[in-house]
């Protein structure tokens, strides 16, 4: 056996001589599946990252010219943080090394050592799994899931005899074990197999063994493992998370990456010293929290999936950040990191409007007076700290955004106040709620009214010949965030900025961050700027032009060179499998589609903009607003019948055009 130190780094590229070809397709029970019995585009490589609450591997996989396959797991304990060397960073120093093929066990039939099948098939769903052509009589599955709970990824391989005759197979023995010193102690790392040394197998029968990557610390006892008490576990969750908020449209690309979707979104939690945190993991992120990954990108989306893990660990968020708020009248922290007890953030970034857009929103979508009661200090905070930063032109000031300076964005840029502007409206509901005084809400809507003049009039700007916004006062470049307007209702500019959008800034890869002609350097593109692009245009009425678009994005991230997930970005981090942007690709179809806004702990309007090219959508088992709901749209002649159904019981039913704002109240 041979054991590989040291990490792949995430900026590997990909291969975009391939960005355009489709590689895999989707399966009636959702799942995914690359075939190579005539595949000829190789070799061909990607990875998959999967995750427990103490482990995350990224799966990395290469398929050569002859179909073999070449697979490196990059196995990242988070909780056990390694010295550093001075050159290396202190923040994402998480134990963590790549393990080869070298290291697993030899079979052997008829004495002779067994050389797997060329590679067959590949399957995603929530797992990863490769299948190897029958040879010998025998046919090899190995398949990768961590365990849901213990420091542990399992390599789980399936022996089948496919032959006539008796088989008998031999396995040999892999062990390797790693100590190390670490910040908590001494760290213990064990690769081993529990496989029987020698396996009978008459005609049809199968062997299942596992190969497992644990680690220890101190004197802890290393978790008893089983491969078919994991996999239950991971089959589990995953079941968990298909039966809540599903996704019925006619597309079922859109409905598979909508699943595929939670499962990212729900698995990248992990325990803390404070308790349960999500965190964008990719490789880089993880026991820690940022203010727009988990304030504004995930927490708002996880109480319709009513994954209670995942509402813990929003609410975590949220709290972290109200007990850290500053006592001097200076900015709240961008971020904590090092098992969440390291502040970060040298630069506002705007963080106060991103924390307060998105726990207002999670406050409602919950439905819980006790929580918001909680957390309103945290809120009023925000918005006292977004409204000091007022500006004299009337909008919001701020050293930075969430891109963090990789590309301009003034002394004040749009997305800092049209998160503020959303924020206020979302406070304002909120405040009624609970039953604030009057004046509350109405002072909140009065800013925002007052906010949505001077965004209009500040940034509204005659680029690139359209009819759109500049990102900053100096701006003379699109750029993907004046899709933010469109995302929290303002529409004045609507048509202008659809076109920079989806023409000016598409690319084969979605909205590119900036449009910059004539730069040598390539083009650039974050994730989270189409999706947020996708929901805006679909809430602002261009159902069918959002769905063309959405349509080409989703094909390549699901069946193309880099899946099954939405990714963070390019050249950045190698297109990482960051976990919050999964969140806002769900949240295209609940608030883009649909167009659900939560006005109450028990209401909410939807405007939904169905695509004419569709005669129906559904949403079923929506958890928000401490209840079990359904949302369907059904084409009737030119208009469409909205139905609300509540745990059995029709709530609402009407028939309206597009575009029509319908109140829905369901207690």
């Amino acid at each position: 056996m041979v054991f590989a130190s040291g990490c792949t780094t995430q900026s590997q590229a990909q291969d975009f001589r391939h960005q355009q070809e489709l590689y895999w397709h989707p399966n009636k029970d959702n799942s995914i599946t690359w075939d190579l019995t005539r595949e000829t585009r190789l070799p061909h490589d990607d990875n998959i990252e999967l995750a427990g609450t103490q482990i995350a591997a990224i799966i990395r996989y290469q398929v050569d010219q002859a179909k073999q396959v070449h697979i490196t797991r990059d196995i990242i304990f988070p909780q056990l943080r390694k010295f550093t060397k001075s050159n290396e960073s202190l923040y994402r120093a998480y134990l963590r090394d790549d393990y080869r093929d070298d290291l697993l066990p030899v079979l052997t039939l008829a004495d002779k050592k067994y050389e797997s099948g060329v590679l067959d098939s590949v399957r995603i769903k929530g797992k990863i799994t490769f299948y190897f052509r029958e040879k010998d009589g025998l046919t090899l599955v190995r398949s990768f899931f961590p365990s849901m709970h213990e420091r542990c990824l399992v390599e789980k391989w399936t022996l089948l005899n496919t032959g006539k005759t008796l088989r008998i197979v031999g396995i040999g023995a892999t062990e390797l074990q790693q100590t190390e010193q670490g910040w908590h102690g001494t760290y213990h790392r064990r690769v081993f197999t529990d496989a029987q040394r020698s396996v009978t197998l008459p005609p049809g029968a199968h062997y299942d063994f596992g190969v497992y990557f644990l680690a220890t610390l101190n004197e802890e006892a290393a978790p008893t493992v089983s491969v078919a008490a994991i996999e239950r576990s991971r089959d589990t969750f995953l079941d968990s998370i298909a039966v809540n908020l599903q996704l019925h449209s006619p597309d079922p690309v859109l409905n598979t990456l909508f699943y595929f979707s939670k499962i990212r979104a729900a698995e990248s939690i992990f325990r803390s010293r404070y308790g349960l945190v999500h965190s964008p993991g990719g490789g880089n992120y993880y026991v820690g929290i940022w203010a727009n990954d988990q304030a504004e990108y995930s927490g708002p989306f996880f109480p319709y999936l009513g994954y209670q893990t995942g509402l813990q660990a929003a609410l975590n968020a949220y709290r972290i950040f109200q007990r850290n708020l500053p006592k001097d009248g200076g900015k709240i922290w961008a971020s904590f990191e090092m098992d969440v007890t390291f502040p970060f953030g040298e630069r506002d970034r705007g963080d106060a409007a991103m924390i307060a857009f998105g726990a207002t929103h999670f406050l409602l979508a919950s439905g819980d007076a006790q929580k918001s009661k909680e957390l309103w200090p945290l809120i009023t905070w925000c918005l006292a700290y977004c409204r000091q930063r007022t500006t004299a032109a009337g909008v919001v000031a701020s050293e930075s955004d969430e891109l963090e300076g990789r590309f301009p964005a003034g002394s004040a840029n749009l997305a800092t106040s049209c998160l503020y502007y959303g924020a206020l409206l979302q406070a304002a509901r909120l405040a009624q709620a609970m039953h604030q005084p009057a004046s509350v809400s109405a002072t909140y809507h009065q800013r925002a009214k007052r906010l949505a003049t001077a965004i209009d009039e500040y940034f509204g700007a005659e680029m690139d010949g359209l009819h759109t916004y500049k990102y900053y006062k100096e701006n003379t470049t699109l750029r993907s965030w004046i899709c933010l307007p469109l995302v929290v209702g303002l529409y004045q500019r609507k048509a202008g900025t659809l076109a920079a959008l989806f023409d000016k800034l598409w690319s084969a890869n979605g909205v590119l961050t900036e449009l910059k002609p004539g730069a040598s350097s390539p083009p650039v593109f974050w994730d989270r700027g189409s999706l947020y692009a996708f929901r805006g245009a679909f809430k602002a009425g261009a159902a069918d032009q959002a769905l063309e678009r959405l349509t080409s994005y989703v094909t390549t991230r699901l069946t193309g060179f880099r899946v099954p997930y939405a990714v963070e970005a390019w050249p950045e981090n190698g297109m990482a499998h960051l976990s919050a942007e999964s969140a806002l690709y769900c949240r295209i179809f609940t608030e883009g589609i649909l167009g659900l806004e939560p006005t109450g702990f028990h209401s909410f309007t939807l405007r939904p903009n169905l695509p004419s090219s569709w005669s129906d959508m559904t949403i079923n088992n929506i958890k928000a607003f401490n209840t079990t709901f359904d949302v369907s749209l059904r084409r009737s002649r030119e208009k469409l019948q909205v139905t609300v159904v509540r745990q059995g019981q029709v709530v609402l039913q009407r028939t309206v055009s597009n575009n029509t704002i319908v109140a829905v109240q369901l207690k």
